[in-house]
């Protein structure tokens, strides 16, 4: 054996421990920002986190959310997401987070991800009404306000497909066009089911009475329902009544929806 070879054998084990070292050293320091860009492509952009800081194992940013690809803009949430992520799974290539939100999300979730699908526990959170704005008009001139609430089961989603049931809950409803304060309480429920989806929409109570089923799926969307008023509400709601949809009726407009 020559004399190189070895001095390069004696180093082998000085470099394994300093490629190592490296490597640990990278981890532990990784930037919280690695993070961030994954939550904007695997929800499509209605998550998104911005102005991180931290690292990748203990960091924080800001939680924005969108009504969706077509949404006319995003929501800043109050308070930051805190997230904390264990080691030990990274080995055998899982990636294993706690976030919870500082204001709105009362109990944290765990998120558990593998190259080729993801977990996400239940929870819930609280969101301002200005959310619902993104979605366009006739949100956008409604200026809906009141106490929104986005719950969930565990959702999964396996090579692009979702599974898993989101409800928001809509309480005491008002809008800066119509008089009539609250107008209601509403429940939309979206259950996730591979490619596709469906969403239906209920009143739980209130003068302003919607109803509806849609359908959603990569190459559509779909809504159709009908909007009325109790009878003691009629006159001071039939000015927005006729802002939500097509008249079919007496104090009865049609909602659609198609995109």
């Amino acid at each position: 054996m020559s004399f190189w070879m070895r001095r390069l054998r004696a180093a082998l084990p000085w470099l394994a421990v300093a490629l190592i070292a490296n490597v640990v050293m990278l981890l532990v320091m990784a930037p919280a920002a690695w993070v961030t860009p994954q939550f904007a492509k695997a929800t499509q952009g209605h998550v998104n986190l911005v102005e991180p800081s931290g690292s990748l194992w203990r960091g924080s940013a800001s939680l924005m959310l969108s009504a969706g690809p077509g949404a006319e803009s995003a929501t800043l949430l109050p308070g930051r997401i805190e997230w904390r992520t264990s080691f030990w799974p990274l080995l055998v290539g899982r990636v294993h987070m706690q976030m919870r939100q500082s204001e709105a999300m009362p109990d944290p979730v765990n998120v558990d991800a593998t190259p080729r699908s993801a977990t996400l526990s239940g929870g819930s959170i609280a969101v301002p009404a200005a959310l619902l704005a993104g979605l366009g008009a006739p949100f956008n001139t409604l200026d809906l306000q009141g106490d929104v609430r986005l719950s969930w089961t565990d959702w999964r989603s396996f090579n692009r497909q979702a599974f898993g049931q989101l409800i928001v809950t809509l309480n005491d409803m008002s809008s800066r066009v119509s008089r009539v304060k609250p107008l209601g309480s509403y429940r939309v429920v979206f259950q996730a089911a591979g490619g596709s989806g469906t969403l239906d929409l209920t009143t739980t109570k209130g003068p302003l009475l919607l109803n509806g089923h849609g359908t959603v799926s990569p190459a559509s969307t779909a809504f159709t329902g009908m909007a009325s008023s109790t009878p003691d509400a009629a006159d001071n709601l039939a000015g927005l009544l006729n802002l939500l949809g097509r008249p079919v009726g007496p104090g009865q407009v049609a909602l659609s929806f198609v995109h």
